[in-house]
């Protein structure tokens, strides 16, 4: 069975959500709407104090090749546009909105029927796709039209969808896989016209069968044509798009450039399902399914959430906060960041949310590296994390470029496996933002 030939690791699995129906989340009386989710320009309000907005209305427009827009979630009345605490531990710009109906703009289609003919060009496709603020629903948070829209000379080959779903708790694509297959198939249809494919490979790894099995019979009985499934492997971490190309096509990213070098464009299950009610249901991206687990809760589930919604009221219809919790991280063990606080809304990037343990959330006590080697064999980008970590701490940061620190896609395979108990990927992650600052300013200055 294929998987990527350099590194990676196995952790055990807690699929606990698994096979686990979707709720729909309570919407509270208020939502906290982020204009920024994570990656590229904050989007700039075009809403004021006083405004009353519907579902799927602009409130905050792209501002910048690397931005997009941003929907109200909701119906209600803008509070107030403050700061709010994110998952990222920043605190960044929202719109504050007291929710009173929900009453939506007249232009999306709210019917479940499935609409599968697209008569719109490619551009027409990838315009609607970035005016309903569609980004990369695997936790980058790239915009999906900028994904969409080749380099000059450029040609795509193949379209790749990423189902891979590594991280050991979250199902939230799998689930969403079982409910919306049909739905996400028109969504990779549309998304091969708009970059003029006719190949495209869906990469599931072989612990969801079900989703295999579903997905491949609905290819082959309702002819969706180009469109092949890729049962894979079971190896963190497949999810990262230069790995799961090299899963599926057996070419590797060369350092440095994107995907579409080896003439691949890879987009997640959850984006292609958002660009299907984007353009074929003129619905923008205003809300997405989650995972909310972990070993304690009392009923780990997936959800279909708004955006904007607190963590804190999502948390209630999963049983409350576990007695034992002492560390809450969004996203998954291995990718995912510790939050501070409950009230942190959710937004374009929040894939899942996980309820640690106090016995598992204390690292051990640090040793000395024993040059044993296992996290430059469990690296899946060719790094030596052990010789990273080391440039880091001393602020070695020419070295660390020349050591091709901006590859590392921070997976946590070399913290995962170091026997020593050093926290390699912190010190590579801050090594990293150092580096990329310092590129950045040089290429400012040239």
């Amino acid at each position: 069975m294929k998987t990527f030939r350099i590194g990676g690791i196995h952790p055990k699995e807690y699929k606990f959500s698994a096979g686990k129906r979707s709720q729909e989340a309570v919407i509270p009386k208020r939502v906290m709407i982020p204009l920024s989710h994570y990656i590229g320009a904050p989007s700039v309000p075009v809403v004021a104090k006083g405004d009353s907005v519907k579902v799927g209305q602009l409130i905050g427009k792209a501002n910048g090749f690397i931005s997009a827009n941003v929907h109200s979630s909701v119906s209600g009345k803008v509070l107030k546009i403050d700061d709010v605490l994110d998952a990222s531990g920043y605190r960044r710009p929202a719109v504050f909105i007291d929710v009173d109906d929900d009453n939506w703009i007249e232009n999306i289609i709210q019917s479940k029927d499935i609409i599968r003919e697209c008569n719109l060009s490619s551009e027409e496709i990838i315009k609607k796709i970035a005016d309903a603020g569609i980004v990369g629903l695997g936790g980058a948070t790239f915009p999906a039209h900028v994904k969409l829209s080749l380099p000059p000379g450029k040609k795509a080959d193949v379209l790749i969808i990423n189902a891979v779903e590594c991280e050991p708790y979250l199902t939230c694509d799998h689930q969403l896989m079982m409910e919306r297959a049909e739905e996400i198939l028109v969504g990779i249809t549309v998304s091969m016209k708009a970059i003029n494919v006719n190949k495209a490979i869906i990469g599931v790894e072989n612990n969801k069968k079900d989703a295999i099995e579903h997905l491949q019979y609905l290819i082959q009985t309702r002819s969706f044509e180009g469109i092949a499934v890729e049962p894979l492997k079971m190896q963190y971490p497949q999810g990262g798009e230069k790995q799961l190309i090299d899963s599926l096509i057996r070419k590797q990213v060369p350092s440095g450039a994107l995907p579409i070098e080896v003439g691949a464009v890879v987009q997640n299950v959850a984006t292609v399902f958002a660009i299907y009610e984007a353009v074929q249901k003129n619905k923008p991206l205003i809300e997405r399914m989650i995972t909310i687990t972990g070993k304690s809760m009392l009923n780990p589930s997936n959800f279909m959430v708004r955006l904007g919604i607190p963590l804190s009221s999502i948390v209630q219809q999963s049983g409350g906060v576990p007695d034992d919790t002492e560390k809450i991280i969004g996203g998954g063990p291995m990718m995912g960041r510790a939050l501070a606080s409950l009230d942190v809304p959710m937004a374009k990037g929040s894939a899942g949310v996980l309820f640690v343990p106090a016995t598992e959330s204390q690292r051990g006590k640090m040793k000395n590296c024993i040059r044993c080697a296992k996290c430059v064999m469990a690296c899946p980008m060719g790094l030596e994390p052990y010789l990273l970590m080391n440039q880091s701490e001393r602020s070695m940061w020419d070295e660390m470029e020349h050591n091709c620190v901006m590859d590392c896609i921070e997976c946590g395979c070399c913290s995962y496996t170091c026997p020593s108990v050093r926290p390699l990927l912190d010190h590579i992650r801050y090594g990293k933002t150092t580096v990329g600052g310092i590129i950045r300013s040089r290429n400012v200055k040239n």
